[in-house]
């Protein structure tokens, strides 16, 4: 099987259990604990998700081409971009009146993809071998 197909598969399939643990958490602010603002739940979840999906994808998904505190820098470099506009395009998306969890199942699809392609062509990039 192709390599960037299984790097795929297997980045698809932590982000679904990065995605499950974003979404319990962001259940829990936002549904639990009664949290009304749409980035205070959303950014602690994000957070969660992160560190689990960064720890599962770098140990068994791409070949680590640096130490954890480089890639980490650079995933962090990544979700300070991220962060902030999620959460404000989440805020103005609630304030036209689009459903809290619809905005959280956009970010976390917008997310997905642009993750992985960080991921894949910044974070653990190959170097080409002459």
């Amino acid at each position: 099987m192709n390599k960037n197909l299984i790097q795929a598969i297997k980045f698809t399939l932590f982000s679904l259990s990065a995605g499950i643990v974003q979404a319990v958490s962001f259940a829990i602010l936002h549904d639990v604990l009664g949290l009304e603002s749409y980035w205070l739940s959303h950014v602690p979840s994000l957070i969660l998700s992160v560190i689990w999906n960064f720890t599962f994808n770098r140990k068994y998904t791409f070949k680590p081409t640096g130490t954890v505190k480089r890639d980490m820098l650079l995933v962090a470099l990544y979700y300070l971009v991220f962060t902030p506009a999620s959460a404000l395009w989440g805020t103005w998306l609630e304030k036209l009146g689009l459903h809290d969890w619809l905005i959280e199942i956009i970010n976390m699809l917008i997310n997905f993809i642009t993750e992985f392609l960080f991921q894949k062509f910044v974070v653990y990039r190959e170097k080409k071998e002459d």
